[in-house]
């Protein structure tokens, strides 16, 4: 006979929803000032709305409802980097000279160089990187953040170029096995990496190098669940997507599903010995899942 719901349990998993939204607001009232905080950077006309900023504030949320708006402020903010170098990469450059000024400059500030006044995304950058490296896990970890950075940044500038190259018949699209290669233009595992040295123990950094590689599985399976929602808005916006790189969308949802199976399988050997972190990564890949079912994080058609 089926277990009934009690309406103590209900009351106890709304409460617990509640909280995990109020930490969203914590989240959002806070992107809301860094939008406000470099307004050169996140122009009113863009997409950094406040649609934006709350879809960012909620998925970190419920992908950590664990911490508190203090350790999540620096991840939060890291998301808001990734769109806002994305929107830069993808809609403002315009030839691969200013591409590359774009991408170094980004790379120099990563390493601890201050940002040109007439950089507004090195400074925003250098503002999470000033937060980050106030962690004291950063004397040990913040290689592996640059070296994420850097994963970053080489795989937006090859997207960039690859699109270049096809727009101007100058070279085949990629095959799906390349774009998925690329997967760190998401800027997923990145934004994981920080999140980890804000948030993680003691012993993240013997375990940082495995939580990576789940990290770019759950990264490759979201690039896919990110495609198969926005096929229509990268069409119009000359984007590629891995529909466009195959004869059926079948195939795009086949390779998903054996995606998903790869990172949970890479999530379930973590549960033993990094619990909170395993649980992260699948509250991540499932919130994102369901997010992408219905809307998109961007507000522009």
């Amino acid at each position: 006979m089926p277990q009934l719901v009690t309406v103590a349990d209900e009351l106890r998993q709304a409460a617990d929803h509640g909280r995990v939204c109020a930490l969203a607001a914590q989240g959002h009232r806070d992107l809301q000032r860094g939008l406000a905080a470099h307004p050169a950077l996140f122009a009113a006309e863009g997409p950094f709305d406040a649609t934006l900023t709350s879809s960012i504030a909620l998925a970190i949320a419920f992908s950590a409802p664990w911490c508190d708006a203090a350790e999540l402020r620096l991840t939060n903010r890291a998301v808001l980097w990734g769109f806002a170098l994305d929107w830069q990469v993808d809609r403002l450059a315009t030839s691969a000279a200013e591409l590359d000024r774009l991408v170094q400059g980004q790379l120099l500030v990563a390493d601890g160089a201050p940002a040109a006044t007439t950089d507004p995304l090195g400074q925003f950058l250098a503002g999470l990187r000033a937060d980050l490296a106030a962690v004291p896990a950063f004397a040990t970890l913040g290689g592996a953040w640059l070296a994420a950075v850097e994963r970053t940044l080489a795989a937006m500038r090859r997207e960039w170029h690859w699109k270049a190259g096809v727009r101007d018949h100058l070279r085949p699209p990629p095959t799906l096995a390349e774009y998925l290669g690329n997967a760190d233009n998401l800027a997923c595992t990145v934004v994981n990496v920080a999140h980890w040295i804000r948030t993680g123990g003691a012993d993240t950094p013997a375990r940082l190098d495995r939580l990576v590689v789940a990290s770019d599985a759950v990264q490759r399976a979201l690039r896919l669940v990110n495609d198969l929602s926005t096929y229509e808005r990268d069409l119009r916006w000359g984007d590629l997507n891995a529909i466009m790189l195959v004869d059926d969308r079948s195939v795009v949802e086949q390779d998903l599903t054996r995606l998903v199976g790869q990172a949970t399988d890479l999530i379930d050997e973590l549960r033993a010995d990094c619990p909170r972190e395993a649980a992260y990564l699948a509250r991540q890949l499932g919130y994102t899942t369901g997010f992408y079912r219905s809307t998109d994080f961007w507000g522009v058609s």
